[in-house]
């Protein structure tokens, strides 16, 4: 059985051009499934039915695994089977109509209001960098964009005299208009008309944000010294860019904003994508009734 498990992982390398790191997490849940069936007595993958895939998954989640986890076995399975499958090494497919196990949506972690203001006040505007620093947290927070569409601003995106950013979502090529706040206008202005000049190498440069070279900032490098602020900031968080996002639109919320007008913001093609915003105002509400209300 591990020769036709050698065999896919050549397959997803050779023709579905799959990364290693995919092949390695495919290869290693296919080990522990033959593993299993070894032990109870399956010798020959054209043996595999239905029962022994069941079995296999009751018995990942007796181990205590992540629904998650079981998702993603069922997920390698089954495409091992549609390989065999398509390979004619099997005349039938065992893991179909196998469900995954439902999944609880995690509320997505963010900071509070206070904790954006330190780690906003963070950069240090005596030099371009800082300038240059303060600008950007000023905006992702402001707008709620993501990190690779805050990167792939140009200069022609900002318009000051009218207070918004021009936005292109990279999934749907679609545009989207964001007005700007007071703060992130200001911090704009100041790195437009301070330290963007100063620091892009060529006088063409169409990028808003550039790095210390001079070259248009990478996602990379705007992770490294958000990680430099939070650290600065002493904020007991792993504080990541899209934390900022997801900050953005729970406070827009919790201030009274719809969610259709914060779906706009954010490029959402769902509003149920949004809605987790209001469950976490909601969660905020309960927790103060119970710490507040006397009978609570």
């Amino acid at each position: 059985m591990e020769d036709f498990v050698e065999k896919y992982a050549k397959y997803l390398r050779d023709i579905k051009g799959a990364s290693e790191n995919t092949i390695l997490s495919y290869q290693r849940d296919l080990k522990q499934f033959i593993s299993f069936l070894k032990k109870v007595g399956i010798k020959e993958i054209q043996k595999v039915n239905r029962t022994n895939i069941v079995a296999y998954l009751l018995e990942l989640q007796k181990k205590g695994r992540a629904p998650s986890t079981v998702s993603r076995n069922i997920v390698s399975i089954r495409s091992f089977f549609q390989f065999l499958l398509k390979m004619h090494i099997v005349d039938e497919d065992p893991t179909e109509n196998i469900e995954s196990p439902k999944q609880e949506k995690k509320l997505p972690e963010v900071l509070t209001i206070e904790e954006v203001d330190l780690l906003l006040r963070q950069p240090n505007e005596n030099d371009l960098k800082g300038i240059r620093d303060k600008a950007m947290l000023e905006l992702l927070y402001a707008t709620g964009i993501r990190v690779s569409e805050l990167i792939s601003l140009q200069k022609s995106d900002v318009n000051l005299t009218l207070e918004y950013i021009k936005c292109t979502d990279h999934e749907d090529s679609k545009e989207r208009i964001i007005p700007l706040g007071a703060s992130a206008l200001r911090s704009l202005r100041n790195y437009m008309d301070k330290a963007r000049f100063a620091m892009i190498k060529d006088s063409n440069e169409k990028y808003l944000f550039v790095n210390c070279s001079g070259t248009p900032m990478t996602r990379q490098g705007f992770w490294k010294l958000i990680k430099v602020y939070a650290k600065k900031a002493k904020i007991n968080k792993t504080i990541t860019p899209h934390m900022l996002r997801h900050s953005f639109a729970a406070h827009m919320v919790a201030n009274g904003a719809d969610l259709q007008s914060v779906q706009e913001m954010l490029g959402h093609s769902d509003i149920s994508t949004t809605q987790v915003y209001a469950q976490l105002n909601k969660n905020k509400l309960k927790e103060v009734y119970t710490k507040a209300h006397p009978r609570a």
